[in-house]
């Protein structure tokens, strides 16, 4: 097939490096380097050839052909430097999805490596991050062990979705508000870790335009506006530094400025409370150099010029972030008088700061394909190997996903063992978390700390750039106070895995009581040792059947999950004529309510869904709050209590009383919105007017406070307990984040018989 013929067929814009690559792919090879290229050429144009053939007859919503898409993955993959089995996937990552070709067949045309891709991008695919908290977990373990094979994979996806972002205007409403916040959530994050930020910047200013329309607009207008006179300024200070760094004899690349995106700008609004007019570095200075001696000569250069402003000077370069990226960061005082950010790199820190994992395929002087394929044993990816860890340890969903989140999605604190090895923690990290994050058994051992060579408390949270030095002894042990200041979900994963081992024994015979209860006795042995159990077991992320029980007996995984998977098993051997003795009988709560249409289409007034016409309150012991995971306990003449899911109350209530319920989001919608009392502590230094400021803030937010009480001893910080009014998990974690702001503040907590 011929360039010629293609776009002779069908309005296609095909790049002039592809149509370049189809014209020698039909040339003989040369030998060497150049038969190499040649390889590589042929297997982009047949991927190519391949993919336009499938894709024939099927057209995308904009109305163009659907083979432009492919095409358009196949260009930004090229950009960033992917080898050629890259940009093959590039081409091939929607046919196994979208037509009848088979993986095995791509193997067969196109070799494993282009198998592989496209497998895994197929799988990222159909991942749904729209989804329960079980489901979600699992599509997102799915996702870390497809990247964990080979990085690769995920590139190609990222390169996937902001296409299909650039196009997004041609769908539905509630199609482009779930991609954006998909990519919001989870795509311009991974981004971030992988150091691609011209990826990152533009994902997160798209998602912004589709989730945020007339905060996205006013941005737009914002910038604009001012636009020029900014230009001015920069002009002004580029200049001068040419001048000075010629003076010093220091050879530079480039200098220029870099405007800062449109969401970063809005984040950086909210975030330090200011409206656009007050925040002064929309645009920073860039220096590129050759070396790193260059870089912090030039960094007095600037400081000589410019007066610094103390506190806002960064070296990435000493101490490089997760994803590789290095730079001198610093802000001084411009020309005008205003805060000016000046960024300087070298030409190969810059590649990073742009590609990031990606700069390793690009500008490698051996060439992209010979070094692309990346796994999770490479030095650059323990973000990577730590959540691949935690998959066989964490059952707990919920937990699970925090891990992800305390990992993937927040700038991390770097501080120093003894040795001068770097270890970067969750802000707001404990000695502990440290302890843990060094060894478990260092955590689990763990007797004292000193930071910067003085002893401290085991809660004492670690700043950037302090030396931890942990004191062990072997008769210490975990204590269950830790979970209280812990910050990590691995290190309060790893206390409580303690002390269910250390209680093991007992957490089996309580596991075997409550499933043998469900099943009955007769048989109930045999039924623990058969393969079917073993299975179950597997199924729900255990070795053997005694994990399981241990696991049901602590309470690590509820019995109606257990149950759950029991009955998918044991359906699935036995006849269909035949029911086995072992699959309980489903309740008919619970199957109404699984049967029961979606929650946009229920019409109820009623705030939960499971308990119409029934009398029901909300437990005082946990106080649940919507968009939280609850369940129902039949009591005695009162009706049905509301509990969250965990609720230590729940441990010993007999599975019969349990009633499966769930929040409905459209009774908000019926009339006055409702509010829920929750009970929280804020732990804050102790000074004048400290309650009055929260107080001040919960009002800014419309939030009304019941009842508050202070607690304060001399050389203590003060706590104070505070009863408020929240409509749901979503304003409560948004209360939390905006007192957490207030520098004075240590820690807020929410009061209840769960652990947070």
């Amino acid at each position: 097939m011929s360039s010629l013929a293609i776009n002779s067929s069908v309005d296609l814009a095909i790049p002039e490096w592809l149509k370049k690559c189809l014209k020698e792919s039909s040339t003989t090879s040369g030998a060497g380097e150049d038969d190499r290229r040649h390889s590589d050429t042929v297997l982009i144009g047949r991927a190519f050839e391949f993919a336009y053939q499938l894709h024939q007859g099927q057209y995308r919503k904009s109305g163009e052909p659907y083979i432009a898409h492919p095409v358009a993955v196949a260009d930004l993959l090229r950009d960033l430097g992917g080898s050629a089995a890259m940009i093959a996937a590039g081409f091939l990552h929607d046919v196994v999805e979208d037509t009848e070709v088979t993986s095995q067949e791509i193997e067969e045309r196109f070799g494993p490596e282009v198998r592989q891709l496209v497998e895994g991008v197929t799988k990222l695919s159909k991942i749904n991050f729209t989804s329960k908290t079980e489901s979600q977990a699992e599509n997102f373990r799915r996702m870390f062990l497809a990247m964990a094979q080979d990085i690769r994979v995920i590139v190609v996806k990222l390169a996937d979705r902001l296409h299909n972002m650039r196009t997004l205007q041609y769908m539905s409403e509630a199609s482009r508000r779930r991609s954006a916040q998909e990519t919001r959530d989870i795509f311009a994050p991974l981004a971030n870790r992988l150091g691609i930020w011209r990826i990152k910047w533009e994902l997160e200013d798209l998602a912004f335009k589709y989730l945020e329309p007339e905060a996205f607009r006013q941005m737009q207008e914002h910038v604009s506006e001012k636009r020029t006179a900014r230009e001015e300024k920069l002009a002004r200070a580029t200049n001068m530094l040419q001048e000075r760094l010629q003076q010093a004899g220091i050879q530079f690349q480039d200098i220029s400025g870099r405007p800062k995106h449109l969401y970063s700008i809005y984040q950086k609004m909210h975030r330090q409370q200011k409206e656009f007019h007050e925040i002064y570095d929309l645009a920073a200075l860039r220096i590129i150099v050759q070396t790193n001696e260059e870089c912090y000569r030039a960094l007095a250069v600037v400081h000589d010029a410019f007066r610094p402003i103390p506190g806002r000077f960064k070296d990435y370069i000493g101490l490089p972030k997760p994803n590789r990226y290095q730079s001198l960061h610093t802000g001084v005082i411009g020309l005008t008088g205003r805060p000016l950010e000046v960024q300087i790199r070298t030409i190969e820190m810059h590649h990073i700061a742009e590609y990031g994992i990606a700069a390793h395929w690009k500008y490698k002087e051996t060439g992209g394909s010979s070094i692309s394929h990346l796994t999770a044993t490479d030095d650059k990816f323990t973000w990577l190997r730590q959540l691949l860890e935690w998959q066989t340890d964490l059952k707990d969903a919920q937990e699970y996903l925090d891990s992800v989140k305390d990992n993937l999605f927040e700038d991390d604190v770097y501080v120093f063992t003894p040795k001068g090895d770097v270890v970067p923690l969750s802000p707001g990290a404990t000695t502990v978390d440290f302890a843990y994050r060094i060894h478990t058994e260092v955590g689990n051992h763990c007797s004292g700390a000193r930071v910067n060579g003085r002893m401290v408390p085991l809660s004492t949270r670690l700043q950037n750039g302090d030396i931890v030095e942990v004191l062990t002894q072997k008769n210490c042990h975990p204590s269950l106070d830790w979970l209280n200041f812990a910050r990590t979900s691995a290190a309060k994963y790893r206390i409580k895995q303690w002390y269910k081992r250390s209680r093991r024994e007992e957490n089996v015979a309580r596991g075997r009581e409550l499933l043998e209860k469900e099943l009955g006795k007769t048989g109930f042995d045999s039924l623990l040792k058969s393969d079917a159990m073993q299975i179950v077991a597997e199924k729900c992320n255990y070795h053997s059947v005694d994990d399981l029980l241990a696991g049901l007996g602590y309470g690590e995984i509820t019995l109606n999950l257990v149950l759950n998977r029991w009955r998918e098993v044991a359906k699935g051997q036995q006849p269909a004529s035949t029911v086995s003795p072992f699959i309980p009988k489903e309740p008919a709560t619970s199957k109404a309510l699984r049967d029961a249409p979606p929650t946009t289409s229920r019409s109820t007034d009623s705030p939960i869904f499971g308990v119409e016409g029934l009398v029901y309150y909300l437990a005082g012991c946990c106080t649940p709050i919507p968009g939280e995971p609850i369940i129902g306990v039949v009591t005695r003449g009162r009706g049905i209590s509301i509990h969250r899911q965990g609720c230590h109350n729940l441990e010993t209530v007999e599975y019969e009383r349990l009633v499966p319920v769930r929040w409905n989001p459209g009774a908000e919608n019926s009339g006055r919105p409702h509010t829920y009392p929750v009970d929280v502590q804020i732990e804050a230094l102790d000074r004048v007017g400290v309650l009055k400021d929260i107080l001040s803030r919960l009002s800014d937010q419309g939030i009304n406070v019941r009842h508050a009480q202070v607690k304060t001893s001399a050389g203590q910080p003060a706590l104070m307990d505070l009863g408020i009014d929240i409509r749901d998990r979503s304003q409560l974690e948004q209360v939390f984040v905006q007192i957490k702001k207030m520098s004075d503040i240590l820690n807020i907590r929410r009061l209840g018989q769960i652990d947070e």
